[in-house]
């Protein structure tokens, strides 16, 4: 299933900031909204760029737990559960909630 977002393969989440962390596969993030983006090759190795209907941006992430920042002693993206969830204020969070419904979402 393909999430009735606009998934912004620009990278523009420079601009949002962290609201929000949930537990969630990978695979469950790969099924709803596709493959990611590359992370920034430092501290990110994968995020999605969202835009939904109402302007909401948001950004899901992972933070300095993979290869990318930690080498090989990383964890691999695949098995990356603890995720971030940017954004502009916690709209962000509450728009990505229900993309998900089964996982819980903790606010920052």
């Amino acid at each position: 299933m393909t999430a009735k977002v606009i998934i912004n393969s620009g990278g523009g989440g420079d601009s949002t900031s962290l609201q929000g962390f949930f537990d969630i596969t990978y695979a469950d993030l790969v099924e709803v909204l596709g493959p990611p983006l590359k992370g920034d090759g430092h501290k990110v190795d994968a995020e999605w760029d969202l835009v939904f209907p109402n302007g909401i941006e948001a950004t899901i992430y992972n933070y300095k737990t993979g290869q990318s920042y930690n080498g090989p002693s990383g964890v691999a993206v695949e098995d990356i559960r603890d995720w971030h969830i940017g954004g502009m204020g916690n709209r962000a969070v509450e728009e990505v909630r229900r993309l998900f419904p089964n996982h819980a979402i903790l606010h920052a």
